[in-house]
């Protein structure tokens, strides 16, 4: 699957406030198809298939679930977020509750981990949901994980992502902005942007009681129709909420949109390249 410049969504107003529903099909329609070179990298890497029962943490609105089903997984996808929960749901189960509907290979679960019951053990856990460029991104993955690895069969395989080195990412700068807003914030507002370090995941992986076994870098441009389209998406991100808090929601859209101008290509298009990393662990 190749990165796409996502279409052009002229039906919204991108400075009202948007509501968890609105930002949740941001999310599914803008944002969440930057990662799929990340997902097919990992997927091709580990030989998902048939074979592969996967617990998917923070499974968002759905498309790695839904990408490692079409390669014949059983999956199942846990979330916190309702809103991004619903639209996996409408992805991977559009027929739940029909009267005939088939059984379906894929289980949602809202928050936490899924109970004990659902068949063999997993032996594949993803963390699609990149750490490593907001203070504070890793702090309720240890426990997660904690609580899903009693699921997981012996010497299974757990999958952690980060972002790349900030030379690496030309989201970088743009990301810096949320920093910059929260910062100037009186007071200063925790959380914001921060630097990408080295062993951000190797220090998830020892907290967890996780062997890493293995890493690889894959790029993952993120490309837009529009200014408009950039600016939405990478608020669905959750990355900018500290900037938000701290100034308001008009402030931080105008001052991404400004950042955003050095990768506005001629044709009006967003176009910039980014790295991120995965870790291999076992259990």
């Amino acid at each position: 699957m190749t990165p796409t410049l996502v279409r052009n969504h002229r039906d919204a107003d991108s400075s009202a406030p948007a509501d968890a529903g609105t930002r949740a099909r941001d999310w599914a329609e803008i944002q969440e198809r930057m990662l799929a070179p990340l997902y097919e990298a990992v997927y091709d890497r580990l030989e998902v298939g048939p074979a592969t029962r996967m617990l998917s943490l923070g499974c968002g609105s759905g498309l790695a679930l839904l990408v490692a089903a079409a390669r014949g997984a059983q999956v199942t996808g846990v979330d916190s977020d309702r809103d991004r929960l619903a639209l996996a749901r409408a992805r991977l189960l559009p027929d739940e509750g029909a009267e005939g509907a088939p059984a379906h290979r894929a289980r949602l679960h809202e928050s936490g981990s899924p109970s004990g019951g659902e068949g063999a053990p997993y032996n594949l856990i993803t963390v699609f949901e990149p750490i490593g460029c907001a203070a504070g991104d890793s702090e309720g993955l240890v426990p997660a994980l904690e609580s899903a690895l009693p699921l997981a069969a012996r010497g299974a395989t757990v999958v952690l992502t980060g972002w790349g080195p900030p030379e690496r990412c030309a989201t970088a700068p743009v990301l810096r902005v949320a920093a910059r807003l929260t910062e100037s914030a009186r007071p200063p507002r925790p959380g914001g942007w921060r630097p990408t370090l080295r062993d951000d995941l190797e220090d998830v992986a020892t907290r967890a009681g996780l062997k890493p076994d293995g890493s690889g870098r894959v790029s993952c441009p993120f490309g837009y129709a529009d200014p408009d389209s950039a600016v939405r998406g990478l608020l669905s991100t959750g990355l900018f909420d500290a900037a938000v808090r701290a100034t308001d929601r008009s402030q931080v859209e105008k001052e991404v949109a400004e950042a955003l101008h050095p990768y506005r290509r001629p044709d009006g298009t967003v176009w910039m390249p980014n790295v991120f990393r995965y870790l291999v662990c076992t259990t």
